[in-house]
């Protein structure tokens, strides 16, 4: 789906486009970030690409990263780390060209090249939520995804919910708790969440991935989940628990000034047993504890109306790139909306390229697509 690539000089002297691969982080997201990595690192076509993996360590850091996937698996023992290094790489604009430079103590920085293209495979705070695009953006470098205002919506539970609400979309009921309000007046949001009803999710506003998130049935429980969802962020959103499945929709951007293109919706189904709700394990370690179906088995009117409402949650919050929509369908049929995540993992298991493969594009084919869009895409205000 990418023939034709409109940049004139790929590479600025190289032979092909120069893609930089960002991953790690400083969030709690950072393992899931490497297997993401993992996957596209070994699914890119190095025959049309030059590829450089770039590791962001938790402290912050830049580092050359290893383009060997096996060493970014996840397993049931193990998480991936990029590790802190004596060489740290910036990017730099120089002489009108992005150029990657390694710096070390007592030496003279040393420049890496050109950058066509990054490809922030960043997911959470420092990352996810328009920090790094913004970054990018300073130094006119094209990057896949969205934009820093469509990350930092995305990324805060409480504002997309504001965003979908304004654009006329089926938000459930939740409220947002700020680190103030439970600091001084816990009462108060005890008394508002029982006006939700139970059973509630209590979630960091600024997290993925399900880091942070309990099912709470009752106000014995309902503290202690709050402070489990404190230790990743201080402002949470607590929603009431809504029966329905779980229908997610993979979005991509269309070329030019085309609409966004919508695969075929998936259903989630996660194994009975431990796991109350797709958590982290489930969507990432255990084998078996979760499926997708996709095409979903819903009527032909509702599979038409999540790829209309993923679209329009798409544009509702600017998106650009990808993004995977999640929403509930109700046992009377009613579509309410979840979440919109604008850097959806790549992982084997990940939902986002298994719907696009069950929708007709492949894995590589999906990257490919990607770095074109980002490639063609315009730099500054657009």
């Amino acid at each position: 789906m990418s023939e034709g690539i409109v940049n004139k000089n790929p590479g600025h002297g190289h032979a092909k486009p120069r893609v930089a691969v960002l991953f790690g982080g400083r969030s709690s997201e950072h393992a899931v970030s490497c297997v993401t990595a993992a996957g596209v690192l070994g699914a890119i076509d190095n025959d049309k690409y030059d590829v450089i993996a770039i590791g962001i360590a938790k402290t912050g850091q830049w580092v050359l990263a290893s383009g060997d996937t096996r060493q970014w698996s996840l397993s049931a023992s193990a998480l991936p780390e990029v590790a802190p290094s004596a060489q740290t790489v910036t990017l730099a604009e120089i002489g009108g060209e992005h150029q990657l430079i390694v710096a070390s103590p007592n030496e003279v920085p040393q420049e890496l090249g050109s950058v066509d293209v990054v490809f922030p495979l960043l997911h959470g705070p420092f990352g996810e939520d328009g920090t790094i695009q913004g970054l990018l953006e300073l130094s006119d470098t094209r990057y896949v995804g969205a934009g820093v205002l469509a990350s930092a919506v995305g990324m805060d539970k409480h504002y997309m919910k504001v965003v979908f609400e304004a654009a006329g979309l089926h938000v459930g009921p939740y409220i947002a708790v700020t680190d103030r309000q439970w600091s001084t007046d816990p009462e108060s949001v005890r008394k508002r969440v029982d006006l939700l009803g139970y059973p509630v999710f209590v979630k960091p506003a600024r997290a993925g991935s399900s880091m942070g998130i309990s099912k709470v049935d009752s106000l014995d429980g309902l503290d202690a989940a709050i402070e489990a969802a404190r230790e990743h962020d201080l402002k949470l959103v607590i929603e009431a628990g809504i029966v329905g499945r779980e229908i997610e929709c993979a979005v991509l951007e269309g070329r030019g000034t085309d609409a966004p293109r919508t695969s075929m919706p998936g259903e989630i189904a996660v194994a009975p047993g431990e796991h109350e709700f797709y958590d982290f394990n489930a969507k990432y370690v255990e084998d078996d504890a979760a499926s997708l179906s996709c095409p979903a088995d819903l009527p032909e009117e509702a599979i038409a109306r999540v790829r209309e409402l993923a679209a329009a949650a798409f544009d509702a919050v600017g998106a650009e790139g990808l993004s995977r929509v999640d929403f509930f369908y109700t046992p009377d049929g009613d579509l309410i909306i979840n979440e919109i995540n604008t850097m959806p993992g790549f992982t084997p298991k990940s939902m986002y390229p298994q719907m696009w493969a069950a929708s007709g594009l492949g894995y590589a084919e999906l990257i490919d697509e990607l770095i074109y869009l980002a490639l063609n895409r315009k730099t500054g205000l657009r």
